[in-house]
């Protein structure tokens, strides 16, 4: 399985997503022009991914700034993840700045929508 790896524009996060390390990085601020196609490639490696997935598995995210659309998109990668967690223990590190209240909200409520996913709530210090 190949590795992805997408570019961080002012609109859209820097993604990482690398089957060796078993780990994913989404990083930055997203409200990309069209967030579903935007994040097809995102989508569909992670469904491949749980096609062999690697015992332990690392997201970490750490999104300063997400609209609505990106909300629904982050919604249904947890719904993904959620259903795959039989398949690789999935930790998922939701990491937010200490000034940013929105982010760590934004966390908390993602982390009571899936609670049979490991969410750690990482204040990111200045």
């Amino acid at each position: 399985m190949t590795n992805l790896s997408i570019e961080a524009t002012n609109y859209s996060p820097h993604i990482s997503m690398d089957y060796s390390q078993a780990e994913i990085s989404i990083v930055g601020k997203s409200y990309p022009e069209n967030t579903f196609e935007f994040y097809k490639p995102v989508m569909d490696w992670i469904e491949e991914y749980f096609i062999s997935p690697k015992p332990q598995t690392t997201i970490n995210m750490e999104i300063v700034y997400f609209n609505s659309s990106s909300s629904k998109l982050f919604f249904d990668f947890f719904d993904i993840l959620e259903e795959n967690r039989d398949k690789s223990d999935i930790i998922i590190n939701w990491i937010y700045d200490e000034d940013n209240d929105t982010a760590l909200e934004a966390g908390e409520e993602f982390m009571e929508d899936f609670e049979k996913l490991n969410f750690n709530l990482i204040e990111k210090l200045d």
